[in-house]
């Protein structure tokens, strides 16, 4: 009866044993975060084995001498005992060491009276310090399916009784060896530990490898475009800070607003990334300060000099020719200044003068229309006549001083860029899109296209490359377009505009919102809660 009764509890703790480990696997394939997953690991371990302290060492391969590192630690009986991350060299000396170097596991009765002969011993000044007493050690490797060595779990102190404080009086008392099956259950617990933490790893990896890939990419969006260095990040920063506010509204038209980490890391993916298609625009004109490209005017300060020069060979002809025809005038005093001869040369060099003094009033109105402020009127009517001005090349045929297409671009009336030149620009949306397609977004990161594509549309239709209306526009994109109009209104980067003062950037996005080109709860969200601080600019 005693031998049934037995072996029925011994099936019993067996089977629950079964469903504890099977819960612990769910557990640890769920668990994405590394440090949490040690954690696991460390605790359910000390579970199942009623263990009172441990400790997981994980093997750092990426220096010349592996390492381990001493990555979490617990102790029931001293929970407030302060436990700090730190590495150390991999040797056989101590119990880890020689686990992680050899792949063999040690059940240790009693750490304090150790075989003679073996390399390793116990370090027992964290003992003293904490006046504690470390007795029955299983340290087992931890090995991934190619019996790599990922790292080592310690397990200190199998207790008698789970809610046992052990102190350096009582620990020969109330603990005890730890037993085969434990040891043999714990090291397929350990192998598979070994797996998820890889597997961790090795999403870290990837992660930290996309994440050099962003910034990698801002940074050739920044040398194809130095006027705007740091843009992209200021814009995933108010962005990412933007989704965060609107995530803590509990009330209003934003309360449905929630984006977890996963989320907000594609917001910000998507936001570091926005301007990417710039590498597709010709640097001429992502980076065109004025109205004509630097070259453009050299040529027309060539054109205007030629005019000039020009001009004063005709006058030096035409003084020539008279000379020729009036003979009569020649020999004649020097004082004789009201003669009709010397009449016609001062003609002729005052027609000089004023023609040299007009050149060079189309010249300053030149200047003037070719900055990107706003063009006035009178400024473009004094361009309009300039266009009709005629000079004679060296070939001897009359050209015009300005071409049509050099005139095009003065008249631009706001900015530098002709519309042509606009549309060009505005194609980095479509080259963003387009190439962040291509990525193979995992299922958390796949909305990063779309949020990026939409940063440029406006709530009424207005905005481009597909003219889409509120509904169809995502709210990650809503967010970065406030973030986007915000840092071009403030950034003092930009040579070809003066930046704006907080108050007046605050306007603007107002002012926009209130034609429905923006979000106006966004908007008045953006100014409450001072997302702007975010880049240091204060309210």
């Amino acid at each position: 009866m005693t031998d049934s009764r037995d072996q029925s509890n011994e099936s019993t703790e067996r089977s629950g044993l079964i469903e504890q480990l099977l819960a612990i696997g769910t557990a640890l394939s769920s668990t994405h975060d590394l440090g949490a997953l040690l954690t696991l690991i460390l605790a359910k371990s000390r579970e199942i084995t009623c263990s009172d302290a441990g400790s997981v060492y994980l093997v750092d391969r990426s220096g010349q001498e592996p390492l381990l590192w001493f990555k979490v630690a617990q102790n029931f009986s001293q929970p407030a005992a302060s436990f700090q991350e730190f590495a150390m060299p991999m040797t056989p000396k101590s119990l880890a060491g020689y686990v992680a170097l050899t792949g063999e596991s040690l059940n240790i009765p009693d750490a304090y009276n150790l075989p003679e002969g073996v390399p390793y011993q116990l370090d027992r000044s964290f003992d003293r310090s904490i006046s504690y007493r470390t007795r029955s050690v299983l340290v087992l490797p931890m090995q991934n399916q190619e019996r790599e060595m990922i790292g080592v779990l310690q397990l200190i102190n199998r207790k008698r009784k789970p809610d046992t404080k052990i102190t350096a009086e009582n620990a020969l008392d109330v603990t005890q060896p730890y037993l085969d099956w434990e040891k043999r259950v714990l090291q397929s617990l350990a192998s598979q530990a070994a797996i998820c933490i890889e597997r961790n790893q090795l999403q870290e990896s990837i992660e930290n490898l996309f994440e050099g890939f962003v910034k990698a990419s801002v940074q050739i969006i920044e040398t194809r475009d130095p006027c705007t260095s740091g843009h992209s990040e200021r814009v995933a920063d108010l962005t990412v800070r933007l989704s965060q506010e609107a995530s803590a509204v509990t009330i209003g038209k934003l309360q449905p607003i929630y984006f977890n980490d996963r989320q907000t890391q594609e917001i910000r993916y998507a936001a570091l990334l926005h301007d990417f298609g710039k590498v597709g625009v010709p640097e001429a004109i992502l980076g065109k300060q004025k109205k004509l490209f630097p070259m453009q005017l050299e040529v027309v300060r060539n054109r205007f000099a030629l005019a000039q020069r020009t001009l004063e060979m005709e006058c030096a002809q035409s003084k020539f020719r008279h000379l020729i025809e009036h003979p009569s005038h020649q020999g004649r005093h020097h004082g004789e200044a009201a003669c009709s001869h010397c009449q016609q040369l001062k003609r002729l060099d005052e027609k000089l003068a004023q023609a040299i003094a007009q050149l060079d009033h189309y010249w300053t109105v030149l200047l003037e229309t070719n900055e990107p402020r706003i063009l006035a009127e009178a400024p473009l009517a004094q361009l309009r006549e300039l266009a009709q001005y005629t000079y004679r090349d060296i070939d001897g045929t009359l050209k015009p001083l300005l071409s049509e297409a050099e005139m095009t671009q003065l008249s631009v009336q706001r900015g530098t860029l002709t519309l042509a030149e606009r549309e060009v620009i505005q194609s980095h949306v479509t080259h963003t899109y387009e190439f962040l397609k291509q990525i193979p977004w995992t299922k958390q990161l796949q909305n990063v296209p779309a949020i990026a594509y939409g940063h440029h549309e406006k709530l009424d239709g207005s905005g481009y490359p597909l003219g889409l209306k509120q509904a169809d526009i995502p709210i990650q994109s809503q967010m970065m377009a406030i973030a986007d109009i915000y840092d071009a209104l403030t950034a003092g980067d930009r040579p070809y505009k003066r930046s704006l003062s907080l108050p007046m950037a605050l306007k603007i996005l107002k002012q926009e919102a209130a034609q429905s080109k923006l979000n106006g709860d966004l908007v008045e969200l953006f100014e409450q809660r001072q997302v702007f601080a975010v880049l240091g600019h204060s309210g």
